[in-house]
């Protein structure tokens, strides 16, 4: 079995393979089924994997829609906060998701952040204060075939703005 999509030239730290662990064993992503192979020392890349398993099986016996849903829920928020640092607030803002095909396999999302996006929200963000911005995320098989796929909007902004538009 190849799953050369997986593959990366980036590394995974001590500290990036300590947050990947305990984040595999927090209790509330524990539960979506998910599970997360690899988390760049950068944090720019997240590897994932969704099994069909007790967690994830529906009623008619394929990966159920919620465990596509929150198995991919926090990554690019925790991603953008560990790139961006203490000086910007960043939420998930909203999601919408598309389902292609019914899932009974394994399957791999991979998240990434380019330096094209990180350099597109640094600029925005100082020229507006906030920006929303979207990554779509897609669930393949080891033959590449979606199986789902998901906008996730990020809102980011400026610590100082994000506080001065909370007071109103």
């Amino acid at each position: 079995m190849s799953l050369s999509f997986l593959e990366t030239a980036k590394r995974e730290s001590f500290q990036s393979w300590r947050f990947r662990t305990l984040m595999n064993w927090y209790p509330m992503y524990f539960g979506t089924g998910g599970k997360i192979l690899f988390w760049s020392s950068d944090n720019t890349e997240v590897h994932l994997r969704l099994r069909l398993n007790l967690w994830t099986y529906n009623y008619v016996g394929t990966i159920y829609g919620g465990s596509f849903f929150s198995a991919s829920d926090p990554f690019y928020m925790l991603m953008l906060m560990k790139i961006l640092g203490k000086n910007y607030v960043i939420w998930d803002k909203s999601a919408d998701i598309r389902f292609k095909i019914p899932a009974k396999t394994t399957l791999y999302a991979v998240f990434k952040i380019e330096e094209t996006d990180i350099a597109s929200i640094k600029r925005e963000v100082a020229e507006n204060g906030q920006v929303t911005h979207a990554f779509t995320i897609k669930w393949v098989d080891k033959n590449q075939v979606t199986y789902a796929e998901i906008n996730r909007f990020c809102y980011i902004a400026d610590k100082d703005f994000y506080k001065k538009t909370r007071r109103r």
